[in-house]
């Protein structure tokens, strides 16, 4: 008796777990979309000497899926889908960013987003093109939105990678339409990080130089090692001594700060064309010695004129009050809604599917305009040059950190005008009709 008691238990346990797990499963397949989220892996330094720079992409992402999640998420199928912000520290290293990158894929992400270093960007688009070919039933895009290397939309370019800054050469053209309009700068100095990026800048600076109607003299140049040099006194020093009246510089992070604080301490007085110099830290390092000397180049700057931009910037300032928190792109923001779009409009997540209408893609965003090229996936917006100046002064109604300076805009490139043309040769997947983009 007391056996047959304990079969019928055991067959009673058996059958109640059949039915609970086949439940959950009809359960789960009947909402697969609205319970999972789309997984987005941001792969950044989070930690070492570049760490505050992953940080301001994080706000800034964060902020972008804010958006998208507030609104509704991402329509699907009738359905709405949340977005899962994830981060993987790369801690400046290629081959740490390589291990994210497989670990993000593992963990289900097919959007990869990364743009602070080249090198990095460079690698990761080398490793995603491989995997697509290798394991097409779980590709992945690569969304890069700060590596400016020209290679990377030109001679390297990929099918599945879209760059959504301007590239090094674009930016470089802003800056030398600047010094061109100013015959005092008679000599320059090219410094810069020495790896791919800095060499495209230092490369692509006397290029540019040749080509203009009154080229001034290179009296230096100068490759240091990235995020490593701590005290910047001996490089300015040189520059002092060749007697430039201006650098040229594309730093960026610590290695920017550290150089225009070294500026400072010297005695420098001549212009800074900077890539980065409304970067974080920067204007605080350069303080008065910055005013009418710094120059920058972006796609946008806090202080570019019209309601539109007023909105933009007061929306992210009440999300990010802290002043150290000031530090905002408009071409992530444009980023994560262009790609958004694409989604919706492909009405999948495919990877194929979604770049396919990705590159295609226009939008107006705050009164910033911007479409993709499907040449090179390079994406074609306005460029502004800014000086720094006082806040207060004419054209700098916000300063930059709670520093007491800003950058006044004194020059504006249309896309048009900012464009270059395209060196690509793109290699492109096949299609099945199902990824055919819809007319």
């Amino acid at each position: 008796m007391y056996l047959f008691s304990l079969r019928v238990l055991k067959w009673v346990r058996w059958t109640l777990f059949v039915i609970l797990f086949w439940g959950g499963l009809a359960i789960a397949q009947t909402q697969p979309l609205a319970l999972q989220p789309i997984k987005l892996a941001v792969i950044e330094s989070f930690s070492g000497p570049f760490a505050n720079t992953g940080e301001a992409v994080w706000r800034n992402l964060a902020w972008a899926v804010e958006r998208v999640t507030q609104r509704g998420g991402v329509k699907l199928a009738g359905l709405s889908r949340p977005l899962a912000l994830e981060r993987f520290d790369s801690k400046g290293q290629v081959e740490e960013a390589l291990v994210a990158l497989r670990s993000a894929i593992d963990g289900g992400a097919r959007v990869i987003l990364q743009g602070n270093s080249s090198a990095i960007a460079a690698a990761l688009m080398e490793a995603t093109q491989k995997h697509n070919e290798r394991d097409p039933s779980r590709q992945v895009l690569f969304l890069n939105y700060s590596a400016v290397d020209p290679a990377l939309t030109q001679e390297r370019c990929s099918f599945w990678h879209f760059r959504f800054d301007a590239h090094a050469d674009m930016r470089m053209k802003a800056l030398m339409e600047v010094m061109q309009a100013d015959p005092s700068i008679e000599r320059v100095y090219l410094i810069a990080q020495d790896y791919s990026f800095g060499q495209a800048v230092v490369r692509e600076a006397k290029r540019q130089i040749t080509q203009m109607q009154r080229p001034p003299k290179v009296v230096g140049e100068e490759l240091h090692p990235m995020g490593r040099v701590k005290d910047f006194l001996p490089y300015v020093q040189k520059i002092k001594a060749s007697g430039a009246q201006a650098v040229i510089t594309g730093n960026w992070g610590q290695d920017l700060s550290l150089l225009v604080k070294a500026a400072r301490d010297a005695g420098y007085n001549g212009y800074f064309l900077t890539f980065y110099g409304n970067a974080l830290g920067a204007p605080q390092a350069m303080g008065e010695a910055g005013v009418g000397k710094v120059f920058a180049v972006a796609e946008w700057m806090p202080n570019v004129a019209g309601p539109e931009s007023a909105a933009f910037y007061a929306a992210f300032k009440q999300r990010f009050p802290q002043p150290q928190d000031d530090y905002v792109h408009m071409r992530m923001q444009i980023m994560v809604e262009m790609w958004v779009r694409a989604v919706e409009t492909a009405g999948s997540t495919d990877a194929l599917a979604v770049a396919l209408q990705l590159e295609r893609a226009e939008l107006d965003f705050y009164g910033h305009s911007a479409h993709m090229r499907e040449s090179d996936h390079q994406l074609q917006q306005n460029m502004v040059v800014g000086l720094m100046d006082k806040l207060g002064q004419r054209g700098v109604r916000h300063d930059s950190e709670g520093s007491g300076y800003g950058f006044r805009i004194i020059k504006t490139l249309t896309a048009r005008q900012a464009e270059l043309p395209s060196l690509c040769r793109m290699v492109r997947p096949t299609l099945n009709p199902s990824s055919e983009p819809r007319r």
